[in-house]
């Protein structure tokens, strides 16, 4: 992964601000999967960098035996810690580009708001490996939207950002209909079949402080000093306080990219 794991260090914090996915989601998942609800699980699942575990779990609550790969020494532990009592689980700590995966026994390869910190020449390459001919990619997106719920608070705020991070963000955001990169490049790749996009509206209701966090777990604050990135996350955090009543909404669009690995 082309990281430098920029969230290894606040593994508790990543842990309470980021939410889990909404079960909808991994019912798409299953129904794709042929699987029936009711039933016990026989998947296999490799989970590319599943951080503190919020697709971890509810992989886990299906009775999905899980090869978490995560290249994050303190996230590693903080996962393994936090699943202790599940014998379905093994967290590999290493990149998935190195990691010693087994050849061809995977039936899904699941990679949670992470598959774009693979290296872009090694991604697919190895999710093909891994996986059985049949079994399935799943790319989960998380996309902030244009819309009206959070109240302006997004285009009022890049100021904030803007001294902070000066020429780096933008403030055209896109639409509900987003459509991920990787519906592209899987669409292009012949060893893809019978892809499904899934979107999902999943805006989320912040209080200043748990909005800090937010921010404190986003890799592009992680590479400010201590110091900087304190002083960031205060100025958003009086900013929500003081001209936001306290609490803002972050609209988002989760997005579910479904191929199944042709055989032969």
């Amino acid at each position: 992964m082309t990281s430098d794991r920029p969230f290894d260090a606040i593994a508790e914090i990543y842990d309470r601000a980021r939410r889990p996915y909404p079960p909808r989601l991994f019912d798409d998942v299953f129904n794709y999967l042929g699987e029936h609800p009711q039933e016990p699980s026989t998947v296999a699942a490799v989970e590319i960098g599943p951080g503190t575990g919020q697709a971890t779990g509810p992989l886990l609550a299906r009775g999905v035996t899980v090869a978490a790969v995560e290249p994050g020494p303190r996230l590693a532990a903080f996962l393994r810690n936090k699943f202790a009592a599940e014998q379905r689980l093994v967290v590999i700590n290493e990149r998935f580009e190195e990691a010693p995966l087994p050849v061809g026994l995977a039936d899904l390869v699941l990679a949670a708001t992470s598959f774009h910190w693979v290296e872009a020449e090694v991604r697919y390459a190895k999710t093909l490996t891994t996986l059985r001919d049949g079994g399935t990619l799943a790319v989960i997106g998380t996309n902030q939207i244009a819309s009206e719920v959070d109240c302006g608070y997004f285009a009022a705020s890049q100021p904030i950002y803007e001294r902070y991070f000066p020429g780096e963000f933008v403030d055209e955001l896109p639409a509900e209909d987003v459509t991920p990169l990787e519906v592209g490049e899987v669409l292009e790749h012949e060893a893809f079949e019978e892809v499904e996009l899934f979107r999902y509206r999943w805006d989320q209701r912040y209080s200043a402080r748990e909005y800090a966090d937010l921010v404190r777990s986003y890799s592009g604050t992680q590479r400010l000093d201590e110091t900087e990135r304190e002083a960031f996350v205060g100025e958003l955090a009086a900013f929500i306080e003081y001209d936001f009543d306290g609490t803002v909404v972050r609209p988002l669009v989760l997005t579910l990219l479904l191929a199944r690995k042709r055989a032969g």
